[in-house]
């Protein structure tokens, strides 16, 4: 009974192991080559007979349209005679005929009227015009022609007709800083400050009074009977309260 209960592995059991995977792979070779070899072949493709095809031609370009005709020739207008356009195969030339009526434009030797008197002389070197320093500079660009004056000895500034009060930044007051700040400014013929310039700076306090003194308007200053532009030094004085 105990001998019966053993397992003895037969003899051809490699054998019979090995041969179940080759059995398949030999199959699926087999499989394949029966899938691929008809497709490879293509002398048994079938023919294409042409003698049903019909061959259409393409439809012809639309030719392109002719230009539009516009409202009407400025030259025929100053005139008043139409001036054709002659017509060469399908396309339009422009008229090579001066229609009557039109002016000949042209500066001459006197040069353009309102223009500089005697032209302008830019000199060998090609920079500043000569004859644009100056006087003509100022004309040209709307300024007074007469040169600055500078408050001096009897030249007094002018009296200050509207003032601004400066705003006192909020960083100078939270610092507690103040002073005076003394400025030199330009008035034009008008009285108007046009040019400020600080000669004695307080860092805090200098923006504010510039912004100030450019609202000012003083007095034209009158030399010899004209108004002339004056230079003077303006003093603004920061005080906390």
């Amino acid at each position: 009974m105990f001998q019966d209960a053993l397992f003895v592995p037969d003899r051809n059991f490699r054998t019979k192991a090995a041969a179940l995977p080759a059995a398949a792979l030999v199959h699926a070779v087999v499989l394949t080559l029966l899938v691929t070899i008809p497709l490879l072949r293509v002398g048994d493709l079938p023919e294409i007979d042409l003698t049903d095809v019909i061959v259409v031609p393409a439809p012809p370009v639309p030719p392109l349209p002719p230009p539009k005709a516009r409202g009407g020739n400025p030259g025929s207008r100053i005139g008043k005679k139409p001036v054709a356009a002659a017509a060469v195969g399908s396309w339009r030339v422009a008229p090579v005929a001066i229609p009557d009526g039109i002016v000949e434009e042209g500066l001459g030797a006197d040069g353009a009227e309102g223009g500089i008197e005697g032209g302008v002389d830019y000199g060998a070197g090609g920079g500043l015009p000569a004859n644009l320093e100056g006087g003509i500079l100022y004309r040209l660009v709307g300024e007074p022609v007469e040169p600055v004056v500078r408050a001096a000895g009897d030249v007094k500034p002018p009296k200050l007709v509207r003032r601004i009060e400066p705003d006192y930044p909020e960083i100078a007051r939270q610092a507690r800083v103040e002073g005076v700040v003394i400025l030199e400014a330009t008035t034009d013929v008008f009285g108007r400050v046009i040019g400020v310039r600080v000669l004695r700076s307080l860092p805090l306090l200098d923006a504010a009074a510039v912004d100030a003194v450019r609202q000012w308007v003083y007095e034209p200053l009158i030399v010899n009977g004209r108004p002339r532009p004056v230079t003077f030094t303006v003093t603004v004085r920061f005080i906390l309260k």
